[in-house]
Protein backbone atom coordinates (compact mmCIF):
# COMPACT_ATOMS: atom_id res chain seq x y z
CA UNK A 1 0.00 0.00 0.00
CA UNK A 2 1.48 3.01 -1.21
CA UNK A 3 1.57 6.21 1.08
CA UNK A 4 2.30 9.71 -1.17
CA UNK A 5 2.45 13.43 0.32
CA UNK A 6 -0.02 15.67 -0.77
CA UNK A 7 -0.49 19.69 -1.44
CA UNK A 8 -3.94 21.07 -2.07
CA UNK A 9 -3.78 23.26 -5.04
CA UNK A 10 -6.71 24.34 -6.69
CA UNK A 11 -6.29 25.03 -10.40
CA UNK A 12 -6.38 28.83 -11.37
CA UNK A 13 -9.39 27.97 -14.46
CA UNK A 14 -11.21 25.69 -11.54
CA UNK A 15 -11.50 29.25 -9.33
CA UNK A 16 -12.43 31.60 -12.28
CA UNK A 17 -15.11 29.99 -13.34
CA UNK A 18 -15.81 29.70 -9.38
CA UNK A 19 -16.13 33.45 -9.36
CA UNK A 20 -18.36 33.43 -12.52
CA UNK A 21 -20.60 31.36 -11.75
CA UNK A 22 -20.92 33.27 -8.25
CA UNK A 23 -21.55 37.35 -10.00
CA UNK A 24 -24.31 35.54 -11.84
CA UNK A 25 -26.17 33.54 -9.22
CA UNK A 26 -30.24 34.20 -10.06
CA UNK A 27 -31.28 34.35 -6.34
CA UNK A 28 -34.78 33.11 -4.91
CA UNK A 29 -37.80 35.07 -3.25
CA UNK A 30 -38.23 33.84 0.66
CA UNK A 31 -41.33 31.29 0.49
CA UNK A 32 -41.96 31.93 3.95
CA UNK A 33 -41.50 35.24 5.52
CA UNK A 34 -39.97 34.26 8.38
CA UNK A 35 -36.03 34.30 8.51
CA UNK A 36 -34.99 30.74 7.95
CA UNK A 37 -38.14 29.50 8.06
CA UNK A 38 -38.04 27.38 4.90
CA UNK A 39 -34.93 26.53 4.38
CA UNK A 40 -31.73 28.96 3.46
CA UNK A 41 -32.76 32.41 3.90
CA UNK A 42 -32.05 34.09 0.40
CA UNK A 43 -30.90 37.39 1.73
CA UNK A 44 -28.30 35.74 4.01
CA UNK A 45 -27.57 33.52 1.06
CA UNK A 46 -26.56 36.48 -1.10
CA UNK A 47 -24.41 37.86 1.58
CA UNK A 48 -22.48 35.06 1.43
CA UNK A 49 -22.17 34.95 -2.08
CA UNK A 50 -20.79 37.93 -2.30
CA UNK A 51 -18.12 37.54 -0.25
CA UNK A 52 -17.39 34.18 -2.10
CA UNK A 53 -17.22 35.96 -5.11
CA UNK A 54 -15.02 39.21 -4.03
CA UNK A 55 -14.02 39.19 -0.31
CA UNK A 56 -13.16 35.26 0.16
CA UNK A 57 -9.51 34.53 -0.22
CA UNK A 58 -9.04 30.93 -1.24
CA UNK A 59 -5.28 31.32 -1.59
CA UNK A 60 -5.04 32.08 1.53
CA UNK A 61 -7.08 29.27 3.25
CA UNK A 62 -5.54 27.17 0.82
CA UNK A 63 -1.91 28.12 2.58
CA UNK A 64 -3.93 27.61 6.45
CA UNK A 65 -4.91 23.93 4.93
CA UNK A 66 -1.07 23.34 3.25
CA UNK A 67 0.20 23.71 6.82
CA UNK A 68 -0.76 20.82 7.69
CA UNK A 69 0.53 17.22 6.99
CA UNK A 70 -1.76 15.70 4.46
CA UNK A 71 -1.34 12.64 2.83
CA UNK A 72 -3.17 9.82 0.48
CA UNK A 73 -2.35 5.74 0.16
CA UNK A 74 -4.08 3.58 -2.05
CA UNK A 75 -5.97 1.18 0.24
CA UNK A 76 -8.32 -1.63 -1.17
CA UNK A 77 -7.51 0.04 -4.27
CA UNK A 78 -9.09 3.34 -3.90
CA UNK A 79 -7.17 6.23 -2.93
CA UNK A 80 -7.82 7.73 1.00
CA UNK A 81 -6.71 11.34 1.60
CA UNK A 82 -5.43 11.94 5.44
CA UNK A 83 -3.88 14.42 7.75
CA UNK A 84 -1.57 12.81 9.88
CA UNK A 85 -0.11 14.93 12.90
CA UNK A 86 2.27 13.09 15.27
CA UNK A 87 1.95 13.82 18.71
CA UNK A 88 4.39 16.14 21.11
CA UNK A 89 4.74 14.14 24.31
CA UNK A 90 6.34 14.03 27.17
CA UNK A 91 10.81 13.67 26.22
CA UNK A 92 11.50 9.92 26.79
CA UNK A 93 8.02 9.53 27.84
CA UNK A 94 5.96 6.53 25.86
CA UNK A 95 5.05 6.96 22.71
CA UNK A 96 1.68 8.90 21.95
CA UNK A 97 -1.21 7.16 21.40
CA UNK A 98 -2.31 7.19 17.83
CA UNK A 99 -6.36 8.02 17.38
CA UNK A 100 -8.46 8.29 14.21
CA UNK A 101 -11.28 10.91 14.19
CA UNK A 102 -13.90 10.71 11.67
CA UNK A 103 -16.38 13.42 10.46
CA UNK A 104 -19.75 13.57 9.01
CA UNK A 105 -21.80 14.97 6.29
CA UNK A 106 -21.78 17.80 5.06
CA UNK A 107 -18.40 18.30 6.75
CA UNK A 108 -14.99 17.65 6.27
CA UNK A 109 -11.47 16.96 7.51
CA UNK A 110 -11.67 20.74 8.08
CA UNK A 111 -13.80 20.21 11.23
CA UNK A 112 -11.31 17.91 12.67
CA UNK A 113 -8.24 20.55 12.57
CA UNK A 114 -8.86 22.84 15.39
CA UNK A 115 -9.13 19.94 18.00
CA UNK A 116 -5.93 18.02 16.42
CA UNK A 117 -3.42 20.43 17.91
CA UNK A 118 -4.89 20.54 21.27
CA UNK A 119 -4.73 16.52 21.24
CA UNK A 120 -0.93 16.73 19.30
CA UNK A 121 0.25 18.97 21.60
CA UNK A 122 -1.50 19.23 24.90
CA UNK A 123 1.27 20.86 26.86
CA UNK A 124 1.47 23.81 24.27
CA UNK A 125 -2.19 24.20 25.53
CA UNK A 126 -2.74 23.95 29.80
CA UNK A 127 -2.68 20.05 29.57
CA UNK A 128 -0.74 17.06 30.12
CA UNK A 129 2.09 16.48 27.68
CA UNK A 130 1.80 12.70 28.60
CA UNK A 131 -1.85 12.80 26.87
CA UNK A 132 -0.53 13.29 23.50
CA UNK A 133 -2.02 11.70 20.31
CA UNK A 134 -0.57 11.34 17.54
CA UNK A 135 -3.82 12.05 15.10
CA UNK A 136 -4.92 10.95 11.93
CA UNK A 137 -7.95 12.75 9.83
CA UNK A 138 -9.38 10.67 7.04
CA UNK A 139 -11.45 12.32 4.28
CA UNK A 140 -14.67 9.82 3.93
CA UNK A 141 -14.66 8.27 1.00
CA UNK A 142 -16.46 10.22 -1.84
CA UNK A 143 -15.60 13.52 0.31
CA UNK A 144 -12.82 16.16 -0.99
CA UNK A 145 -9.49 14.17 -1.49
CA UNK A 146 -10.61 10.54 -0.98
CA UNK A 147 -12.08 8.76 -4.12
CA UNK A 148 -15.74 7.23 -3.79
CA UNK A 149 -15.52 3.85 -2.94
CA UNK A 150 -15.35 0.86 -5.16
CA UNK A 151 -18.48 -0.93 -4.23
CA UNK A 152 -21.52 0.17 -1.52
CA UNK A 153 -21.00 3.18 1.04
CA UNK A 154 -21.68 1.44 4.41
CA UNK A 155 -20.22 2.31 7.96
CA UNK A 156 -18.91 -1.31 7.90
CA UNK A 157 -16.75 -0.92 4.66
CA UNK A 158 -15.10 2.40 5.76
CA UNK A 159 -14.04 1.10 9.25
CA UNK A 160 -11.96 -1.98 7.42
CA UNK A 161 -10.51 0.97 5.12
CA UNK A 162 -9.58 2.77 8.20
CA UNK A 163 -8.16 -0.44 10.37
CA UNK A 164 -6.25 -1.11 7.11
CA UNK A 165 -5.17 2.78 7.45
CA UNK A 166 -3.85 2.61 10.35
CA UNK A 167 -1.90 -1.01 10.47
CA UNK A 168 -1.08 -2.05 7.35
CA UNK A 169 -0.53 1.43 6.10
CA UNK A 170 0.76 3.33 9.38
CA UNK A 171 2.24 0.41 11.11
CA UNK A 172 0.15 1.19 14.00
CA UNK A 173 -0.79 -1.66 16.33
CA UNK A 174 -3.03 -0.58 18.65
CA UNK A 175 -5.05 2.99 18.25
CA UNK A 176 -8.04 4.62 19.59
CA UNK A 177 -11.20 6.32 17.56
CA UNK A 178 -13.49 9.16 17.41
CA UNK A 179 -16.34 10.28 15.11
CA UNK A 180 -19.56 11.51 14.81
CA UNK A 181 -22.75 11.26 12.54
CA UNK A 182 -21.34 8.94 9.50
CA UNK A 183 -18.13 9.02 11.86
CA UNK A 184 -19.65 7.57 14.85
CA UNK A 185 -21.42 4.93 12.70
CA UNK A 186 -17.71 4.47 11.55
CA UNK A 187 -15.83 4.35 14.65
CA UNK A 188 -18.64 2.12 16.72
CA UNK A 189 -17.59 -0.38 13.72
CA UNK A 190 -14.29 -0.17 14.29
CA UNK A 191 -14.77 -1.13 18.06
CA UNK A 192 -17.01 -3.86 17.01
CA UNK A 193 -15.11 -5.66 14.20
CA UNK A 194 -11.60 -4.95 15.58
CA UNK A 195 -11.65 -5.22 19.54
CA UNK A 196 -7.64 -6.57 19.44
CA UNK A 197 -5.90 -3.22 17.77
CA UNK A 198 -8.45 -0.97 19.24
CA UNK A 199 -8.00 0.74 22.54
CA UNK A 200 -11.40 2.27 22.98
CA UNK A 201 -14.05 4.39 20.95
CA UNK A 202 -15.70 7.75 21.99
CA UNK A 203 -18.66 9.12 19.86
CA UNK A 204 -20.51 12.20 19.65
CA UNK A 205 -23.70 11.22 18.39
CA UNK A 206 -25.76 8.68 16.33
CA UNK A 207 -25.38 6.18 18.66
CA UNK A 208 -29.70 5.32 18.78
CA UNK A 209 -30.06 1.46 18.42
CA UNK A 210 -31.22 0.19 15.19
CA UNK A 211 -32.29 -3.09 16.23
CA UNK A 212 -33.62 -3.98 19.67
CA UNK A 213 -34.22 -7.14 19.51
CA UNK A 214 -36.01 -9.15 22.57
CA UNK A 215 -35.79 -6.17 24.66
CA UNK A 216 -38.06 -3.73 23.75
CA UNK A 217 -37.69 -0.17 24.11
CA UNK A 218 -38.21 1.64 27.70
CA UNK A 219 -41.07 3.93 28.38
CA UNK A 220 -38.30 6.29 28.46
CA UNK A 221 -36.32 5.53 25.67
CA UNK A 222 -39.83 5.37 23.64
CA UNK A 223 -40.58 8.48 24.41
CA UNK A 224 -37.01 9.62 22.91
CA UNK A 225 -37.48 7.58 20.09
CA UNK A 226 -41.10 9.24 18.99
CA UNK A 227 -39.50 12.52 19.66
CA UNK A 228 -36.63 11.65 17.40
CA UNK A 229 -39.08 10.60 14.91
CA UNK A 230 -41.30 13.62 14.51
CA UNK A 231 -37.37 15.91 14.49
CA UNK A 232 -36.70 13.60 11.44
CA UNK A 233 -40.15 14.20 9.64
CA UNK A 234 -39.94 17.93 10.09
CA UNK A 235 -35.87 18.15 9.47
CA UNK A 236 -35.29 15.17 6.80
CA UNK A 237 -36.68 16.38 3.54
CA UNK A 238 -32.58 16.84 2.69
CA UNK A 239 -31.87 13.13 3.66
CA UNK A 240 -35.39 11.82 1.53
CA UNK A 241 -33.69 12.95 -1.25
CA UNK A 242 -30.12 12.25 -1.16
CA UNK A 243 -31.71 8.46 -0.36
CA UNK A 244 -33.33 8.15 -2.84
CA UNK A 245 -32.43 10.93 -5.89
CA UNK A 246 -28.82 11.71 -5.26
CA UNK A 247 -28.03 12.11 -9.14
CA UNK A 248 -30.62 14.15 -9.54
CA UNK A 249 -30.06 17.19 -6.51
CA UNK A 250 -26.48 16.66 -7.43
CA UNK A 251 -26.74 17.84 -11.06
CA UNK A 252 -27.90 20.90 -9.59
CA UNK A 253 -25.39 21.55 -6.76
CA UNK A 254 -22.18 20.39 -9.01
CA UNK A 255 -23.39 23.59 -11.74
CA UNK A 256 -24.27 25.96 -9.16
CA UNK A 257 -22.13 27.17 -5.83
CA UNK A 258 -24.57 29.39 -4.79
CA UNK A 259 -27.30 26.02 -4.68
CA UNK A 260 -24.03 24.19 -3.06
CA UNK A 261 -23.42 26.49 -0.35
CA UNK A 262 -27.45 26.78 0.41
CA UNK A 263 -27.49 22.91 0.48
CA UNK A 264 -24.70 22.79 3.51
CA UNK A 265 -24.72 26.10 4.89
CA UNK A 266 -28.57 25.19 6.08
CA UNK A 267 -27.75 22.05 7.86
CA UNK A 268 -24.60 24.09 9.14
CA UNK A 269 -27.09 26.83 10.95
CA UNK A 270 -29.73 23.93 11.76
CA UNK A 271 -27.58 21.19 13.38
CA UNK A 272 -24.49 23.53 14.87
CA UNK A 273 -25.16 24.80 19.05
CA UNK A 274 -25.14 28.39 16.73
CA UNK A 275 -28.79 30.15 18.42
CA UNK A 276 -29.48 30.86 14.82
CA UNK A 277 -26.22 32.93 13.71
CA UNK A 278 -24.24 30.36 11.97
CA UNK A 279 -21.48 32.47 12.08
CA UNK A 280 -20.85 32.30 16.13
CA UNK A 281 -19.73 28.48 15.55
CA UNK A 282 -18.55 29.05 11.77
CA UNK A 283 -16.59 31.74 10.52
CA UNK A 284 -17.53 33.02 6.92
CA UNK A 285 -14.06 32.40 6.12
CA UNK A 286 -14.17 28.71 7.48
CA UNK A 287 -17.85 27.94 6.00
CA UNK A 288 -16.24 28.93 2.54
CA UNK A 289 -13.24 26.75 2.85
CA UNK A 290 -15.49 23.62 3.39
CA UNK A 291 -17.86 25.00 0.17
CA UNK A 292 -14.87 25.40 -1.69
CA UNK A 293 -13.70 21.93 -1.06
CA UNK A 294 -16.52 20.71 -2.14
CA UNK A 295 -16.85 23.13 -4.92
CA UNK A 296 -13.41 22.29 -6.75
CA UNK A 297 -13.39 18.65 -6.05
CA UNK A 298 -16.81 18.20 -7.60
CA UNK A 299 -17.34 16.04 -4.44
CA UNK A 300 -20.77 16.85 -3.32
CA UNK A 301 -22.90 14.59 -5.04
CA UNK A 302 -20.52 11.24 -4.18
CA UNK A 303 -20.69 12.42 -0.53
CA UNK A 304 -24.48 11.44 -0.62
CA UNK A 305 -23.36 8.00 -1.02
CA UNK A 306 -23.78 6.91 2.58
CA UNK A 307 -27.31 7.88 2.36
CA UNK A 308 -28.29 6.43 -1.14
CA UNK A 309 -26.48 2.74 0.17
CA UNK A 310 -28.14 2.88 3.58
CA UNK A 311 -30.25 -0.12 2.85
CA UNK A 312 -26.93 -1.92 2.77
CA UNK A 313 -25.76 -1.13 6.30
CA UNK A 314 -26.63 -3.59 9.14
CA UNK A 315 -26.99 -3.19 13.01
CA UNK A 316 -23.64 -2.64 14.95
CA UNK A 317 -22.49 -5.82 17.09
CA UNK A 318 -22.60 -5.38 20.84
CA UNK A 319 -19.12 -3.35 21.56
CA UNK A 320 -17.46 -4.54 23.92
CA UNK A 321 -13.75 -2.49 23.97
CA UNK A 322 -14.03 0.60 26.56
CA UNK A 323 -16.70 3.29 25.30
CA UNK A 324 -17.82 6.58 25.98
CA UNK A 325 -20.08 9.46 24.88
CA UNK A 326 -20.30 13.02 24.37
CA UNK A 327 -23.73 13.48 23.32
CA UNK A 328 -23.68 16.48 21.06
CA UNK A 329 -26.59 19.41 21.70
CA UNK A 330 -28.14 19.32 18.52
CA UNK A 331 -32.05 18.81 18.28
CA UNK A 332 -31.84 15.50 17.39
CA UNK A 333 -30.24 14.19 20.44
CA UNK A 334 -31.46 16.14 23.38
CA UNK A 335 -32.33 14.24 26.40
CA UNK A 336 -31.11 10.67 24.83
CA UNK A 337 -31.33 8.59 27.46
CA UNK A 338 -27.79 6.57 28.31
CA UNK A 339 -29.59 3.27 28.38
CA UNK A 340 -29.85 3.44 24.69
CA UNK A 341 -25.54 3.93 24.57
CA UNK A 342 -25.93 0.73 26.73
CA UNK A 343 -27.93 -1.38 24.14
CA UNK A 344 -24.49 -0.58 21.67
CA UNK A 345 -22.07 -0.20 24.71
CA UNK A 346 -21.19 -3.77 26.83
CA UNK A 347 -18.59 -1.43 28.28
CA UNK A 348 -19.89 2.43 28.37
CA UNK A 349 -16.98 3.89 31.14
CA UNK A 350 -18.07 7.68 30.38
CA UNK A 351 -21.05 9.61 29.24
CA UNK A 352 -21.01 13.27 29.03
CA UNK A 353 -24.28 15.57 27.69
CA UNK A 354 -22.55 19.28 27.47
CA UNK A 355 -25.09 21.99 27.44
CA UNK A 356 -23.09 23.74 24.16
CA UNK A 357 -21.88 22.05 21.24
CA UNK A 358 -23.98 20.42 17.98
CA UNK A 359 -23.31 18.38 14.94
CA UNK A 360 -19.87 19.39 14.67
CA UNK A 361 -18.71 19.18 17.99
CA UNK A 362 -15.23 19.06 17.53
CA UNK A 363 -15.10 22.02 15.97
CA UNK A 364 -17.68 24.25 17.78
CA UNK A 365 -16.21 22.80 21.28
CA UNK A 366 -12.99 21.58 20.85
CA UNK A 367 -11.48 21.78 24.46
CA UNK A 368 -14.35 20.38 25.77
CA UNK A 369 -14.36 17.64 23.39
CA UNK A 370 -10.79 17.10 24.12
CA UNK A 371 -10.60 17.17 27.72
CA UNK A 372 -13.25 14.16 27.53
CA UNK A 373 -10.99 12.43 24.87
CA UNK A 374 -7.49 12.91 26.96
CA UNK A 375 -9.70 11.35 30.34
CA UNK A 376 -11.25 8.64 28.68
CA UNK A 377 -7.95 7.28 27.22
CA UNK A 378 -5.50 7.85 29.81
CA UNK A 379 -6.70 4.68 31.68
CA UNK A 380 -6.47 3.06 28.53
CA UNK A 381 -2.94 4.27 27.12
CA UNK A 382 0.04 1.57 27.37
CA UNK A 383 3.12 1.59 25.01
CA UNK A 384 2.27 1.36 21.11
CA UNK A 385 5.91 1.64 19.73
CA UNK A 386 8.65 3.41 19.79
Amino acid sequence: MSTERYHISVPGHVLDDLRERLVRTRFTTATNPAYWAAGVDPDALRELVAYWADGFDWRAAEARLNAYPHFRAEVGGRKVHFVHMRGKGPAGGPASLPLVLSHGWPSSFVEMLRIAELLTDPGAHGADPADAFDVVIPSLPGFAFSEPPGGPFTRRAVAETWHALMTDVLGYPRFGAEGGDIGSGVTQWLGALFPDVVAGVLVTSSVVPTDFGAAPPTPEEQRFLDALAVYDAGDGGYSAIMSTRPDTVAAALVDSPAGLLAWIVDKYRDWSDCGGDVTTRWDRDTLLTVATLYWATGSIGTSFGEYHDWPHNRPVPPITVPGAVTLSNEPAFRGMPRGLAERIFTDLRQWHTPERGGHFMAHEEPEQLARDLRDFFRPLRKPVRD
